[in-house]
């Protein structure tokens, strides 16, 4: 047990125990009975709310409550024991739990696993920030020697925060080294960075801003052979068009604020990752619920916890995310034919472009899930997302005029929104990483990302036209 569990199980803890089992048992056979038998957009819609929790306990509400309470209160003292010694489902404080983010949590689990037989579960965060730090901090543990080394394998390319994350937080103040990999989809450079000091891979696909890609299923067996787990950022595609768990991955992180939360109200995170996942951490309950582990392990002390009321906006907006991203992807499908036609445009990164590099590779991996059920199509459908970058001919100078020349475009270091939003990652995002790092990720200065929103296509392409006009 662990030092806040309980060094004995009385006769009144075992009753909590032993009625929580039919509990857990029914759950279980739910999700394996019904659920996991359900279409993607059903799971998104009703996750493991149903009608008996909502007239049992929450006076018929149809939509998830939301839990504004800092703590649950218990029947007698056997049963806090046992819900603080996590012997039976609780919540206990919404630090470590709550009901709404339960909720939030089951649903996501499920949506990463859709499609294959994979058990998973999921940890909620207050950020996608938080979520990364969750994800990659068990891997990095003292497991003898103080002095011991410590390094893991990620893709340079990736969002500036994760740079930063990875470079000052690990790097710089904890002397564990990050071996960036400048070509994902090298399969040799990856395996030449890896030795008996490494923890995990990471990769984040596509990458933000540069849409880079690498072969999931390759770089998961690659990590595996050295009995060391795949962490994916997933955050861009979202389960809807990617789910890098049934391609081998172990875990996943994603920043809910961005796709997840197109309403942009505010700030979420989420760890899922699969049950029994591969590492050289000797411990059983990291690698058996990992997930689980972090929740109640780490989290608990350190504190990410999400807002219920973030958890529940969260979860409605991820009701309709099969139909968001399928909107979203046809709309920068249109504007990114557009930008590769213009003149004054000097470069397209979009994996939708046939002529993309990367193109072939991520039609492997990307598709819109359920396409092949649904009326409007009935087969199998690519999808490439709502993230695009092009650089604007004649430099940095030129992108500036036209970044101040938008209109209906928001300039915002945001993104996922169902509006449409810029920003010039040199001088936001990536700007801490400096010009030679931005250089090795292949961010010139001149660079634009631009999330296509939910708008008319025809109104995005007028307001890129006019202010691409003003560049002379």
């Amino acid at each position: 047990m662990n030092g806040n569990q309980a060094d004995e199980i009385s006769a009144g803890m075992q009753k909590y125990i032993d009625a929580s089992k039919g509990y857990l048992s029914e759950r279980d056979r739910y999700i394996r009975d019904v659920v996991k038998k359900w279409r993607f957009d059903t799971i998104a819609v009703h996750g493991l709310y149903t009608v008996k929790d909502a007239i049992e306990d929450y006076q018929g509400a149809v939509i998830e409550p939301i839990f504004m309470s800092t703590a649950q209160a218990f029947r007698d003292y056997d049963e806090m024991a046992a819900a603080l010694a996590y012997k039976i489902p609780a919540w206990c404080y919404s630090r470590i739990a709550n009901p709404s983010t339960y909720y939030y949590e089951w649903t996501l689990a499920l949506l990463e696993a859709y499609g294959c037989d994979v058990e998973t579960s999921c940890c909620s965060t207050s950020s996608g920030m938080a979520a990364i730090m969750t994800a990659v901090q068990p891997f990095l543990k003292i497991q003898g020697d103080v002095f011991e080394k410590r390094n893991f394998v990620a893709t340079v390319q990736c969002y500036g925060g994760t740079y930063h994350q990875f470079t000052i937080r690990l790097m710089q103040e904890q002397n564990i080294e990050c071996r960036w990999v400048l070509d994902a989809t090298n399969l040799d450079e990856w395996a030449s960075k890896i030795d008996r000091h490494t923890r995990f891979l990471y990769g984040e696909l596509p990458s933000n801003p540069q849409l880079g890609f690498f072969d999931i299923k390759a770089v998961a067996d690659l990590a595996h052979s050295h009995n060391l787990p795949l962490i994916c950022d997933s955050t861009i595609a979202t389960p809807a068009l990617l789910r890098p768990i049934c391609h081998g991955a172990d875990i996943v992180v994603q920043s809910a604020t961005k796709s997840l939360t197109s309403s942009g109200f505010g700030i979420c995170g989420a760890v899922i990752a699969r049950k029994n996942l591969v590492t050289t951490i000797d411990d059983d309950q990291l690698k058996n619920d990992f997930s689980l582990h972090i929740k109640y392990q780490q989290n608990r002390d350190f504190g990410p916890n999400l807002h219920p009321l973030q958890a529940v906006m969260t979860l409605n907006d991820m009701r309709t995310l099969r139909s968001k991203m399928d909107l979203l992807s046809r709309n920068t499908m249109e504007v990114a034919r557009f930008l590769e036609q213009h003149p004054r445009v000097e470069s397209v990164q979009y994996l939708g472009l046939p002529d993309h590099p990367l193109h072939e590779l991520a039609s492997r991996y990307m598709w819109l899930v359920d396409a092949e059920y649904d009326s409007q199509y009935g087969k199998p459908v690519n999808r490439y997302g709502h993230l695009l970058s092009f650089c604007v001919r004649g430099g940095a100078e030129k992108a500036r005029i036209f970044f101040d020349g938008l209109d209906r475009i928001w300039r915002a270091t945001d993104l996922g929104r169902i509006k449409s939003v810029a920003t010039i990652p040199a001088i936001s995002t990536h700007q801490q990483q400096g010009s030679e790092a931005r250089a090795m990720a292949n961010i010139p200065a001149n660079m634009v990302r631009l999330c296509v929103g939910a708008e008319h296509p025809d109104d995005i392409i007028a307001d890129l036209d006019q202010a691409l006009h003003r560049v002379e």
